[in-house]
């Protein structure tokens, strides 16, 4: 277990420098990151985050288990989001949420997303989440690191914000929505 949060705590940093490095950044990764995530938490707009919908997938749960999930989790986030000078949109949070099993579940992350668009004001996003989880049934809360892929659909300052949890059979396989508002438009 120790060698496996070594090693999920070595692609949670190298994932946090990919946009400094696309950029030619030749700071070195660590400065790079550390500035990128500094930059969006000081010039970024202020976002709401609120957890919408687990979706535990049916191929890895039987349906009395997803019955007994929580699929709505309540809780509440803040977060800090801008948009480069290349349209991609880096984004720092901190959530607290329920979890599956109704126990307090606290994340801490960065958001990196590329854009299409759809129309004037509607854009898909692509990119990847990657931070730090503290739950109950990972070693009583301890700090553990994730990297995620992550999507969204968004229309003026409001997005569906999605992020895939992979797994097996009866753990993981779950897709966690959030709801996000800017509370004023983006630079």
């Amino acid at each position: 277990m120790n060698k496996m949060i070594r090693f999920l705590a070595a692609i949670v940093t190298i994932a946090a420098t990919v946009p400094a490095h696309a950029d030619g950044d030749q700071k070195g990764w660590f400065a790079s990151a550390l500035d990128n995530v500094t930059q969006t938490y000081e010039t970024g707009t202020s976002e709401l985050l609120i957890p919408t919908y687990t979706w535990h997938l049916p191929f890895a749960y039987t349906q009395d288990k997803i019955d007994g999930y929580q699929n709505y989790p309540l809780g509440v986030g803040y977060g800090r989001g801008r948009i480069d000078a290349k349209g991609n949109y880096h984004g720092v949070f901190a959530v607290g949420f329920q979890d599956s099993h109704f126990k307090p579940e606290w994340m801490i992350g960065y958001l990196w997303k590329t854009y299409w668009a759809l129309g004037s004001e509607a854009k898909v996003g692509l990119g990847f989440v990657t931070g730090l989880t503290a739950r109950s049934d990972y070693g009583h809360y301890a700090p553990v690191p994730f990297i995620l892929p992550a999507a969204s659909i968004e229309y003026g300052r409001l997005s569906l914000e999605a992020a895939y949890v992979p797994g097996g059979e009866g753990n993981g396989n779950v897709v966690f929505f959030t709801t996000k508002w800017r509370f004023a438009a983006n630079q």
